[in-house]
């Protein structure tokens, strides 16, 4: 493990601070948020953690629809009916989702605002964490942990404790950000899925899998090409070149814009305009090639016992 870099705060008036040094592995490519443990709480209830503004929810909501969609097609291996489990379930979206699938789905999040979310919905989502969860021993068709890992203090700790929950035919479902891919070449420290301190481990895929390995699981699958998360990181990241705050437009979105000078706004939105909409389409583009070479922004991880 070495210093790598400084890392910008995603949130530097919640998290207290401008930047985090970065450390990296030598052998896998992953990298670690120094000091991320203190950052206060604050920094999952706000900022860029806020909710939409209401004229954005139509598109937001037809976009995650879309997203979910897509989300289904990796438990397309897990017995019909079977029981899942998600951990880091958020407001419940993808329980629901997988309730209304056919499967017995139920999810374990920290945060009591994201339950009663998850309760307006319908979605069976307890209070807990991944060490406080009392899960029956191979009682799990599934276990789902999708852009939950990279925020926790002890990775290897919750994938030991899923690959206990496995079922002897069940999988693990892992989705995460790759610090390998393109986009996070192209990006740096402007790279959209940083999002330092809630990021704690930067995962390449090397590192993920070989953390899988120690942990006495066998990786069925990588894959790169996703609704979710992919194009639009892309294309965030790409227009973090050319304006002055980073992730205006998604910050713009979720209402993050407090303290950003007038003048600053307006000729980020003009970028934005102008330079978003030519870029769009190059940035689905590049991002759906480099899907197809295994260095999508996001990826997921399918592994078995």
């Amino acid at each position: 493990m070495h210093q790598w870099r400084l890392a910008r705060a995603s949130d530097p008036q919640l998290a207290g601070r401008d930047a985090y040094w970065l450390d990296r592995c030598g052998s896998c490519g992953s990298a670690f948020t120094r000091d991320a443990e203190t950052a206060p709480m604050q920094i999952y209830e706000a900022g860029t953690y806020s909710a939409e503004r209401r004229s954005a929810a139509p598109f937001v909501e037809w976009f995650r629809r879309l997203a979910d969609r897509d989300r289904l097609r990796f438990f397309d291996d897990v017995r019909p009916g079977g029981r899942v489990l998600e951990l880091g379930a958020g407001a419940g979206e993808l329980v629901r989702k997988l309730d209304d699938a056919g499967f017995d789905a139920r999810g374990i999040e920290p945060s009591p605002s994201a339950i009663e979310a998850a309760a307006v919905l319908g979605a069976r989502v307890v209070e807990g964490t991944a060490e406080s969860a009392e899960v029956d021993p191979a009682s799990e068709d599934a276990v789902v942990i999708w852009h939950t890992l990279e925020h926790l203090a002890d990775p290897a700790e919750t994938i030991s404790r899923a690959r206990e929950w496995l079922a002897p035919t069940g999988r693990l479902i892992i989705g995460v950000p790759d610090l390998s891919s393109l986009q996070a070449r192209i990006g740096g420290d402007l790279w959209f899925h940083q999002d330092v301190p809630r990021h704690r481990t930067h995962f390449t895929s090397d590192g993920l899998v070989k953390l899988l390995a120690r942990n006495g699981l066998h990786v069925a699958r990588v894959r790169h090409l996703l609704i979710e998360q992919n194009a639009f990181g892309m294309w965030q990241t790409m227009l973090n070149r050319l304006t002055g705050e980073p992730d205006f437009f998604f910050r713009l979105v979720k209402r993050d814009l407090a303290g950003v000078p007038a003048g600053v706004r307006a000729r980020d939105l003009t970028i934005t305009l102008v330079a978003g909409s030519l870029l769009l389409a190059p940035a689905i583009a590049l991002e759906f090639a480099a899907g197809g070479l295994g260095k999508g922004g996001t990826m997921v991880v399918e592994a078995t016992r």
